[in-house]
C-alpha cells in the first residue's frame, strides 16, 4: 500500500480506487509540435517509461539500467520521484510479477531508506512471496519511521496472529462504541477533512460544515451501533461536495448490511419516479414497471433526497447520485429508513399498502445492462448503414504512464489512421461510464480534435510538486487530425480525467454534446488519502491535490452541461434501447 503520514492518521491510496484521480503527479517527457514547427519539451523524460522499455529483460537489467542513467544522465530522467517508482513496482505486482516488484521495491529502499512508505511497499513485496519472515521486518521498518502507518500495524498484527479470525463485516454492523468515542472521532473526521482537502469548504460554509457535525453528535447515544455510526460520517463527507473524497464508494457499508434487512425489490430512478426493475423474491407482491410512491409511509421523494445528502458528488451534480442510487439502492433504503425489520409500500394504482416478504436475495452494485458497452472499454466501430459515421468509445482514461498508457495511445493512433483512411466525416465520442484515468490519455484524444496548440491545465497544486507536469505546457494537434463533425455522448457516471477533458471539449466548441450533465467539470480536487478514525477504525478517502483545467470560465458547481439534455425513460431502460445513442445519431442525420 502506498501511503504518507498526516497528522490526522492518513494514508495515501494508490489502488483501483485512485486509478480514476484527475492526473497522475509526473512527467513523461513529451515533445509535441506547436504550430509554427517548434519544439515545446518536458523537463525531464520519465524514469518508469525508459524502464518499462525494456521490460523483457530480467529486472536486475532495468535497475542496472537505472543506476547507470542516474550517473550518466541525473537530470534527464524523473529521479527522485519516489511515486512514479512505487507505481512501477505495484503496476508488477498487481500483473503477478511478485519477484520483479520486490526488486523494485529493494530499489525503492535502497534510494530513499528513511520513506516508511518504501519499506511498507517491500513489506507487501515480500508478503505476496509467501517470506512472512522479511515482510514482518520492513513492516516494522516502516511503522518505526512512521508511528501513524496502521496499514504497517495492521499487517504485523495479522503476520504474528495469523490464526486470529477477522472481524466479519455483519460483526461490525452491530458494534456499539460508546458516545464519548463516537463523538471524538466525529471530531476527528471534521478536522482531517478540513485539513487534508485543499478544497473542502469550497461548496460549504466553515459554520455549515461544522453544524452538522455538532448535530450528528447529538443523535449519538449509548445504543448507536457502528452501522447507524457510518451513515452519519456519509453525510458529514458528503458535504464536502467532492467525488475523490468517499468512505469507499458504499462497498463497506453494503458490505456489512445484514441480508435481512435489505430492501427487497430492485428499483430504478428515472425522471424523478422510482420503478421496479426486479421485483427479486416479492414476485406474488409486485410487478416489473410497477411505481413505488412511497415506503413504510414515506414519500419516496423524501427518501431519495434524504439519500443524496450522503452521495458524494462533485459540487452540486445530481446526475451521479441518481448512478449511486440506482447501483446500491437494495443497501440506501434500509440506511436512510433507520434499518426497519420489514418493509411496506404504496404503489400507484394500488388500493392498499403492499407488506414486502424479507430479502432472500440482492444485486448490489447492480449492472447497468441496458446500454451495449465494448469488452475492454476502448472500440471503434464503423456504422454499416452509414460509411462516413464511426463511433469511438472511450470507456476509461485509466491508462497511465507507468503501467499502460501505450495501449490508448496505440489505440487511438491506429483509429485516427482508419479514420483518416475510410474517410470518416461524422465521429461520435462516446465518454458514458468514464470514470476518470491520467491526463496523459485525455491530451492525446483532444490532440486528434482541437484545431490550435492549447494548454490542458489552469493550474495542478499538490504536495512536493517541483517542476510543471504533463498538461501544465502547451500541446499541439496532431497533422493527422480529425476534421469532420464531431458529436459527443456523456452521462452522470463521468468523473475526474472525464470531466478536464469533456470541459475542454465545451469551451473549444469541438463538437455537440448529447446526454445529461456530467459527473465533473474543470475543477477538481483529487488524489487520495486513506485515513482512519481513532476509536471506530472507520476508514475513508480524502482528496489531497487539485487540478483544474483552463476551461476556468465554467462554473465550478455543477457539471459539464450537454447541448441536448437527453437521459432513458423506464420503458426504453426495461427494452434496453439506447435513447442517448439514438437521439445523437438522429440529430447528426438532420443536421
Amino acid at each position: 500500500m502506498f501511503k504518507t503520514s498526516t497528522n490526522a492518521i492518513c494514508l495515501i491510496v494508490l489502488s483501483c480506487c485512485l486509478l480514476i484521480a484527475c492526473g497522475l503527479n509526473k512527467n513523461t517527457g513529451a515533445v509535441v509540435d506547436d504550430s509554427k514547427g517548434s519544439e515545446v519539451k518536458a523537463v525531464k523524460a520519465s524514469i518508469v517509461q525508459k524502464l518499462k522499455e525494456f521490460d523483457s529483460q530480467p529486472v536486475e537489467q532495468r535497475v542496472a539500467l537505472y543506476y547507470q542513467l542516474k550517473k550518466e544522465s541525473p537530470d534527464a530522467y524523473t529521479f527522485g520521484v519516489e511515486d512514479e517508482l512505487t507505481m512501477y513496482g505495484y503496476g508488477l505486482l498487481w500483473n503477478k510479477k511478485v519477484s520483479e516488484a520486490v526488486a523494485i521495491f529493494k530499489l525503492i529502499v535502497a534510494e530513499y531508506p528513511n520513506s516508511a512508505n518504501a519499506y511498507d511497499s517491500l513489506g507487501e513485496g515480500y508478503l505476496s512471496t509467501g517470506d512472512t519472515a522479511m515482510s514482518l521486518t520492513n513492516y516494522k521498518k516502516s511503522l518505526a519511521l512512521n508511528p501513524d502507518n496502521f496499514n504497517a500495524e495492521d499487517y504485523i498484527e495479522r503476520i504474528k496472529n495469523p490464526n486470529k479470525k477477522p472481524e466479519k463485516p455483519t460483526e461490525r454492523f452491530v458494534k456499539i462504541f460508546t458516545p464519548e468515542q463516537y463523538k471524538a472521532d466525529l471530531d476527528q473526521l471534521g478536522q482531517t477533512l478540513t485539513t487534508v482537502h485543499p478544497n473542502a469548504l469550497k461548496f460549504i460554509s466553515k459554520d455549515a460544515f461544522w453544524k452538522t457535525i455538532e448535530a450528528k453528535k447529538a443523535l449519538i447515544t449509548p445504543h448507536t451501533t457502528y452501522g447507524e455510526f457510518a451513515w452519519h460520517c456519509n453525510e458529514i463527507i458528503a458535504n464536502v461536495h467532492c467525488s475523490h473524497t468517499t468512505m469507499g464508494g458504499f462497498y463497506p457499508e453494503n458490505a456489512m448490511l445484514p441480508l435481512s434487512l435489505r430492501f427487497p425489490l430492485q428499483t430504478r430512478w428515472v425522471n424523478n419516479q422510482l420503478f421496479v426493475i426486479d421485483p427479486l423474491n416479492n414476485t406474488d407482491k409486485v410487478k416489473l414497471k410497477d411505481e413505488i410512491l412511497s415506503i413504510n409511509g414515506v414519500a419516496v421523494s423524501t427518501i431519495i433526497g434524504g439519500i443524496y445528502k450522503h452521495i458524494p458528488a462533485q459540487g452540486y451534480a445530481e446526475t451521479t447520485k441518481k448512478h449511486y442510487f440506482n447501483w446500491w439502492s437494495t443497501g440506501l433504503i434500509p440506511y436512510a429508513l433507520d434499518f426497519p425489520e420489514t418493509y411496506t409500500i404504496a404503489v400507484q394504482g394500488g388500493k392498499d399498502p403492499i407488506v414486502l416478504h424479507q430479502a432472500t436475495t440482492f444485486k448490489d452494485p447492480y449492472d447497468d445492462s441496458s446500454i451495449q458497452r465494448c469488452d475492454n472499454g476502448l472500440c471503434f466501430e464503423v456504422l454499416a448503414d452509414d460509411p462516413k459515421t464511426a463511433i469511438l468509445t472511450i470507456a476509461s482514461f485509466n491508462y497511465y504512464p507507468w503501467n499502460n498508457l501505450s495501449v490508448f495511445t496505440t489505440f487511438i493512433d491506429k483509429t485516427f489512421v482508419e479514420i483518416n483512411q475510410k474517410g470518416i466525416k461524422n465521429l461520435i465520442i462516446d465518454v458514458r461510464f468514464n470514470g476518470g484515468g491520467s491526463q496523459q490519455s485525455s491530451i492525446h484524444l483532444l490532440r486528434y480534435l482541437v484545431d490550435k496548440p492549447f494548454q490542458y491545465y489552469a493550474r495542478a497544486e499538490f504536495e512536493g510538486k517541483t517542476e510543471k507536469i504533463d498538461g501544465e505546457g502547451v500541446v499541439a494537434p496532431f497533422e493527422n487530425r480529425f476534421k469532420g463533425k464531431c458529436y459527443f455522448m456523456m452521462d452522470g457516471n463521468g468523473q475526474s480525467t472525464t470531466g478536464h477533458f469533456m470541459s475542454l471539449v465545451k469551451v473549444f466548441k469541438l463538437g455537440t454534446i448529447v446526454g445529461e450533465e456530467l459527473g465533473s467539470n474543470q475543477f477538481c480536487s483529487a488524489g487520495q488519502k486513506i485515513c482512519r478514525l481513532a476509536n471506530t477504525k472507520l476508514e475513508y478517502y480524502v482528496a489531497n491535490n487539485t487540478h483544474e483545467s483552463t476551461a476556468t470560465s465554467l462554473p465550478d458547481e455543477v457539471g459539464i452541461l450537454p447541448d441536448h439534455y437527453v437521459t432513458q425513460s423506464i420503458d426504453e431502460y426495461l427494452s434496453k434501447v439506447d435513447a442517448v445513442k439514438a437521439f445523437t445519431i438522429k440529430l447528426m442525420h438532420k443536421k
